[in-house]
């Protein structure tokens, strides 16, 4: 069995590490150094958390952020999902959408009908995105948790429920590691393996990518200044890639310890203009588009 790397669960409640700093508000000097300058024209900086982060935190989170990740059912760990109903506040504020399904970890699917799981919650995932008022085409991603090589059962979950969403009408995605890893058989990412099976499928066809690598380099660490894409995953990655998740919080000191000493004591990310703690701590993504899923149609 090929060896596994996990990614760690999407951020959400205060714990895990997470240091709570209530009523003391954070300026772009303090000690997080989220900045915003040397942008690009053709980035954009968004964020994702498992948690809704309220009402209130979306005018000073829309300060900093293009767009925003918007789960579909509950993240992991989860027995709730906080963000249903919340498509127009947020589309109100101008914020665009990283549309997001929870998906299976391996050993909910090990020995069982992989497939038939995978094209029961692609319909679900379709279904939710049409509850939520997102339009027909909008680009749904999968969360697959756990690095490395796909094991059969993963595969053949992640395709089926590729080939699901687009026959109710949306666009597929998968977010997974880009973080390369060692194996019985060699050098793979969850990205590149997912991308080098795609590589024959029609453009229209393939399933785009959201790729997370929090190592540095490539990545800046906790910042605003949006890092390029280019150069940063191989050819057949880069060729799916909608989104690049450049920081986690809080942050993965295995991946992490060369990155720039930009994050909070704590690990974590922190929001400019709110009061760190458990609302206000994000992971960092960036895109080509304001709008990677298309939600705002």
């Amino acid at each position: 069995m090929p060896e596994r790397a996990e990614m760690p669960t999407k951020i959400g409640k205060a714990g895990g590490g997470a240091v709570m700093m209530r009523g003391r508000t954070l300026g772009l000097a303090a000690w997080i150094l989220l900045g915003a300058s040397g942008l690009g024209q053709d980035a954009f900086t968004g964020f994702d958390r498992n948690d809704y982060p309220g009402d209130g935190a979306l005018a000073a989170l829309r300060r900093s952020f293009r767009f925003a990740g918007y789960w579909l059912n509950p993240p992991p760990g989860e027995t709730g999902n906080t963000w249903a109903g919340k498509r127009a506040i947020l589309l109100k504020s101008g914020f665009g959408f990283l549309v997001l399904f929870n998906g299976r970890t391996d050993a909910e699917l090990k020995g069982r009908d992989a497939a038939a799981i995978g094209t029961a919650d692609g319909k679900a995932a379709a279904e939710a995105a049409r509850r939520e008022g997102f339009a027909r085409n909008v680009l749904i991603f999968l969360d697959q948790e756990e690095g490395g090589r796909l094991l059969a059962e993963q595969a053949s979950y992640i395709f089926a429920w590729a080939e699901a969403v687009r026959a109710a009408g949306a666009r597929a995605g998968v977010y997974c590691s880009g973080i390369e890893v060692k194996d019985s058989s060699g050098v793979i990412s969850t990205a590149e393996d997912i991308a080098s099976r795609e590589r024959a499928r029609p453009k229209s066809e393939t399933t785009e990518l959201w790729a997370a690598n929090d190592a540095c380099p490539p990545a800046p660490g906790c910042t605003l200044e949006r890092p390029p894409m280019a150069g940063v995953f191989t050819a057949d990655v880069s060729r799916l890639a909608t989104v690049w998740q450049f920081a986690q919080s809080p942050r993965r000191t295995q991946f992490s310890a060369l990155c720039p000493k930009n994050a909070a004591p704590d690990g974590n990310c922190y929001a400019p203009g709110l009061p760190a703690g458990a609302n206000s701590f994000v992971d960092l993504d960036v895109s080509r588009s304001a709008d990677p899923s298309g939600g705002r149609q």
